[in-house]
C-alpha cells in the first residue's frame, strides 16, 4: 500500500519522526515563531519536500483518525482510512492549488472517502462494533468508563444514553451525519463545514438545525431524564 515511491506514513508517527523533521525548514520555522500556514507547508510538499509532508501527517493524523472513527466506528478501519487520506494527499501533491484552506481540502478528501467506504460496506458492517468503554480516538481518554460518583442505576442510564446518541447520529441522513460529526466532534465552524460539503453557510446552518432537531426529538426521553 505504501509502494510507488510514497513516504512511509507509519514512520511519521514513530519516535524518530521529530528528529527527521528537525532538518526541515518547516520545523525550524515553527520553532522560530514564523507564521507558516498549512497551505505554505503543502506547497512545499508539492515541490517534493517530504519532511513537510511528515509535518502535516503528524499534525492532522489524530484528528483524521478521530473523524474516521466517528464515521465507521471501527478502530482498525479508522486507521486504514486515515492513512488512505494522507496517501491521496501525497498523490495529489503535484496538482495541488491553494484555492481553499488546507484543512478544508483535507476534510473534503476524507469525507468523500468515508462516504464511499460506507456505501461499499453497507451490507458488510456489523450492527455495532463500538465498546462503550473504548478510549476516545482523539484524546485517549475513556469518558464512558464508570464514574465513581454515580450509582449503578445512574451509570446504566448514562451508558444507555450514550449508546442511543451514537445510534441516532449514525441513523441520520448521510450529509446531516457528516455535518454533525464535523460540528460536534471536530469543532469545525459553519464556514469550514460549508466549504467541505460545498454548501452555502446558510444551507449548512439549516442542515445542522434539521439534524439537531431530529436528534432532540428522538432523544427527548434521555434529555428530559437529565
Amino acid at each position: 500500500m505504501l509502494g510507488g515511491g510514497l513516504p512511509n506514513l507509519t514512520g511519521a508517527k514513530s519516535p524518530s519522526a521529530p528528529d527527521a523533521m528537525a532538518n526541515s525548514a518547516v520545523s525550524s520555522d515553527v520553532r522560530s515563531g514564523d507564521a507558516v500556514s498549512d497551505v505554505d507547508v503543502m506547497l512545499r510538499v508539492k515541490t517534493g519536500d517530504e519532511p513537510a509532508f511528515a509535518y502535516l501527517v503528524q499534525k492532522y493524523r489524530r484528528p483524521m483518525v478521530g473523524f474516521m472513527y466517528r464515521m465507521c466506528h471501527n478502530p482498525s478501519t479508522a486507521e486504514e482510512l486515515a492513512q488512505e487520506v494522507f496517501l491521496r494527499v501525497y498523490r495529489s501533491r503535484t496538482s495541488y492549488e491553494p484555492s481553499a484552506k488546507f484543512s478544508t481540502w483535507l476534510y473534503r478528501i476524507a469525507t468523500n472517502l468515508a462516504v464511499n467506504h460506507a456505501r461499499d460496506t453497507r451490507h458488510e458492517r456489523p450492527e455495532n462494533t463500538v465498546r462503550l468503554d473504548e478510549p476516545d480516538r482523539e484524546t485517549g481518554t475513556t469518558p464512558d468508563l464508570a464514574d465513581d460518583s454515580l450509582t449503578a442505576e445512574e451509570e446504566i442510564l448514562k451508558r444507555e444514553r450514550l449508546a442511543a446518541i451514537r445510534s441516532k447520529v449514525n441513523a441520520l441522513p448521510e450529509r446531516q451525519r457528516m455535518a454533525v460529526i464535523m460540528h460536534k466532534y471536530q469543532q469545525m465552524d459553519y464556514r469550514q463545514i460549508a466549504d467541505v460539503l460545498k454548501l452555502s453557510e446558510s444551507a449548512t446552518k439549516s442542515l445542522l438545525f434539521r439534524a439537531y432537531e431530529t436528534l432532540r426529538e428522538q432523544l427527548k426521553e434521555f434529555v428530559s431524564g437529565k
